[in-house]
């Protein structure tokens, strides 16, 4: 029975899922500031729930991002942590493809935009197209929410919290129409994605496992602050 763990942290939603033959078990936690006191009892109510141990798991996967510069850390390293002491490998998940897998499973559209809030005024989006696997159409980026570009195909449909964070941004694009806001990255979808990731042997060991930035800036002064402020 395949059995594989996922977690995830890059946005202000904590969730860590298990996928246990053909059961998804999944727990969650709001509150970005929890996000690394909860994800360890987390885990553990799922291995609970499944009468397994760590042992039993064949990878952990999670969120590498793009997402809260914390967030992805703490996944990064609690999955680290977790995978070097059992001696299992790791599955770096993209969580704009988990959001586009949520947005299937939700609408069944297969093209699809994601576009997740990034703070400071900026988004992290990308479009995926789905033909058994998810394609990537426009790869993750971070943008002014009005410099998002995705490529005009029939039936896009858009997903996530960007969208209902710059509204004005998006008003008028066809794809904010119906937009499924409320669409966050999850472990759950981690995990049913990483199922066949595992199987084409593209784990890695876990001291190689690395979050993906697309931002190297992640505070600004006070003055360039002022200065954002100003201008908006």
């Amino acid at each position: 029975m395949l059995t594989i763990l996922a977690i995830e942290t890059s946005s202000e939603l904590a969730s860590c899922a298990l996928l246990h033959g053909e059961r998804v078990l999944v727990r969650e936690s709001a509150g970005v500031r929890t996000h690394s006191q909860a994800v360890l009892p987390l885990v553990q109510e799922l291995l609970a729930e499944a009468g397994i141990g760590l042992h039993a798991v064949a990878a952990i996967a999670f969120g590498a991002g793009p997402g809260s510069f914390t967030g992805v850390r703490t996944a990064c390293g609690v999955t680290q942590g977790l995978a070097y002491g059992a001696g299992l490998p790791v599955l770096p998940m993209m969580t704009l493809e988990a959001m586009a897998e949520a947005c299937r499973a939700r609408s069944g559209a297969t093209e699809v935009l994601t576009v997740l809030d990034a703070r400071m005024g900026e988004v992290y989006w990308a479009q995926y197209r789905w033909d058994g696997a998810w394609q990537t159409v426009c790869a993750p980026a971070l943008a002014a929410p009005a410099a998002v570009a995705p490529q005009p195909v029939a039936g896009l449909a858009a997903c996530g919290n960007g969208l209902s964070a710059y509204p004005e941004a998006f008003a008028g694009q066809p794809f904010a129409a119906g937009a499924l806001t409320d669409i966050l990255p999850h472990a759950r979808e981690l995990a049913v994605l990483a199922a066949p990731r595992l199987a084409a042997g593209q784990a890695v060991a876990a001291m190689d496992a690395q979050p993906l930035y697309l931002r190297n800036k992640v505070a600004y002064t006070a003055a360039e602050r002022a200065a954002i402020n100003a201008a908006a």
